[in-house]
């Protein structure tokens, strides 16, 4: 099939490609927005992990407690986390359907009593390509536990 100048289709496929520059080849998944995250968070880079969310994203605590609204809330709150030298956090779970991603999280952090794990489930929003919302259901606090 030759297309021609004038082309309806030749437009289109124009179109795409420019879209597809501009959003830097690559239209991510809920899925892998949330992975960038993980990745951003282990590696304690606060604006890789920032740019993730939405700039009004809400984080709540199970069921429905809102904990932190907007980057600059949560920047006060992981600038704290961050600063933790042994944080580091696996998924042994992992749920996604269409823009929902479900984590169960284990994150081995510094508790009051010393080096330790925490476990947590997080439940992802992702729209427009920014986490809008995260949901966390706390579990054990494990001190001496290691991941």
């Amino acid at each position: 099939m030759t297309l021609k100048t004038g082309s309806p289709l030749l437009a289109f496929l124009l179109a795409c490609s420019a879209l597809l520059a501009a959003q830097g080849s690559e239209v991510l998944t809920p899925e892998a927005i949330v992975r960038t995250q993980l990745d951003a968070y282990n590696a304690r880079d606060m604006e890789a992990f920032l740019a993730t969310y939405a700039d009004d994203a809400e984080l709540y605590n199970f069921p429905a407690s809102l904990q932190t609204k907007g980057k600059a809330e949560m920047r006060k709150r992981y600038a704290v986390r961050f600063s933790d030298t042994i944080l580091h956090a696996v998924i042994t779970q992992h749920v996604a359907m269409g823009n929902t991603v479900i984590d169960h999280e284990r994150i081995q952090v510094t508790l009051p009593e010393g080096p330790g794990v925490m476990e947590a489930i997080a439940i992802y929003e992702v729209k427009d390509g920014k986490i809008v919302k995260v949901t966390f259901i706390y579990g054990p606090k494990l001190p001496g536990a290691k991941l």
